[in-house]
């Protein structure tokens, strides 16, 4: 076992708060079947682009609009105002809770309050990628999403722009745009796949810089003035255990940072830090590793 003890992104810590929402928050007694979430793989040099769909990869919360509520990955609701998805299409839609680029960790406090803010919440919009539910491959769940947004008349619903691109280059240069306009990368989904859950090459990201997953197992408490509170996750990932340090209070988050790894999307391998090289699948999370 690997222990890291490490300083992580605002961005990661929101999405730890999100899995660890106290009783105030994500609706965890509102919890349901999680729902069949496609996953996406990394982009490589070397793939069909031409056969592909692309569209911005939002730097927002994912949720499943089921017809009735909002949920997440792991099946807790997100307790939107009523108002908020009034006119809403009563079938399943994919798609990302979001307030634009650069607001994630403002985002993610305003989507897991129980109580909601319904100031905040007209600053967020569902911006939909997908309709799970229809059998067609992703052309024709394109075609019918586009009709039905066509019949919808409310302010806090948008259709993802998807484009064709022809060539590696083409993306590439499509990446270069979307970055320099603060965005987080892209996504690619293949034009004549169906929808399915888990991972697959049907769903690609591409993004500047490498991050990686990982299964949350445990957790240890803090210490110090930490005692009392949560103090570490331990995490699960490919062929490695890890504890990653976490905030103790949302407040202490502003100060948690985390060391990104930069990659060439052309590339097969990413440039491991130093402290992480013996595990190339914890370098997202790590600056310090000692064996215990």
């Amino acid at each position: 076992m690997l222990l890291f003890r490490t300083r992580v992104a605002n961005r990661a810590v929101a999405l730890l708060l999100l899995l660890f929402a106290p009783a105030h928050s994500v609706h965890a007694a509102h919890a349901q079947a999680a729902p069949a979430v496609a996953l996406a793989q990394t982009y490589r040099e070397g793939v069909d682009v031409a056969a592909y769909w692309v569209s911005e990869k939002l730097d927002g919360v994912y949720a499943r609009w089921d017809g009735d509520v909002f949920v997440s990955r792991t099946g807790n609701r997100f307790n939107a105002p009523a108002w908020f998805f009034a006119g809403f299409p009563a079938l399943p839609l994919d798609g990302e809770l979001w307030m634009g680029r650069g607001t994630f960790d403002k985002l993610s406090g305003v989507v897991r309050r129980r109580a909601p803010d319904h100031a905040a919440w007209r600053e967020v919009r569902f911006m939909v990628f997908d309709l799970p539910s229809h059998a067609a491959d992703f052309n024709g769940r394109l075609q019918r999403l586009k009709e039905i947004f066509a019949t919808l008349d409310s302010p806090y619903i948008g259709l993802v722009e998807q484009r064709r691109v022809a060539s590696h280059d083409a993306l590439m240069a499509l990446l270069d745009e979307v970055v320099a306009r603060g965005g987080e990368g892209l996504m690619l989904r293949r034009a004549g796949s169906i929808h399915r859950p888990g991972r697959s090459a049907d769903l690609l990201k591409l993004k500047r810089f490498d991050d990686a997953e990982a299964t949350v197992v445990g957790h240890l408490p803090g210490k110090g003035k930490y005692a009392g509170m949560l103090g570490a996750l331990l995490l699960e990932m490919p062929a490695v255990a890890v504890s990653a340090s976490a905030p103790a209070s949302r407040t202490s988050s502003a100060a948690i940072r985390r060391r990104s790894v930069p990659r060439s999307p052309t590339s097969t391998t990413a440039t491991p830090a130093p402290a992480c090289r013996a595990s190339p699948a914890s370098c997202a999370f790590a600056t310090s590793v000692r064996k215990v």
